[in-house]
């Protein structure tokens, strides 16, 4: 997988431009979100500008849900392989065990000017190699950082 040009730009704090997904077994491992932690004020995040995910929600009188949702057109392309993320006609709704897991991986991190940071990282994991292979394929240049299919 190429790097991204702004690969580089994050060794910034306050950059949050794309950075390239690391690869795992069978997934994908990406920053997403970023938790700045400061003694004399509350947190405060910046959402990557990566192209896997849809950002958050705006802020409602119920707070920021920082939920993982893929894009419109990788939802559509997922389910035109692996079907839906829950299965029709069950009662109560039932996972699609072909569909991806993604969880949340954090990471703390001290930068060299001081600042204190949490690194939240999207961790993907497809049901089989074959559905991992095809959306590295499908998607090479998002998770290399850049805007393109």
């Amino acid at each position: 997988m190429t790097a991204s040009p702004f690969a580089a730009l994050r060794e910034e704090p306050g950059c949050v431009n794309p950075v390239p997904a690391e690869i795992t077994a069978r997934g994908f491992r990406l920053l997403t979100l970023r938790c700045y932690h400061s003694d004399s004020a509350p947190p405060s995040f910046a959402w990557i500008d990566q192209r896997i995910f849809r950002a958050p929600n705006r802020a409602s009188r119920h707070g920021l849900n920082f939920g993982l949702a893929f894009q419109p057109e990788i939802a559509s392309w997922l389910i035109d392989r692996v079907g839906r993320a829950s299965l029709a006609g069950h009662y109560p709704p039932q996972r699609n065990p072909e569909w991806p897991t993604t969880i949340w991986r954090s990471a703390d991190r001290r930068w060299d000017d001081g600042m204190r940071t949490t690194e939240w990282f999207a961790e993907v994991t497809f049901a089989s190699q074959n559905h991992a292979e095809a959306f590295e394929e499908k998607w090479r240049r998002r998770l290399a950082g850049g805007t393109g299919d």
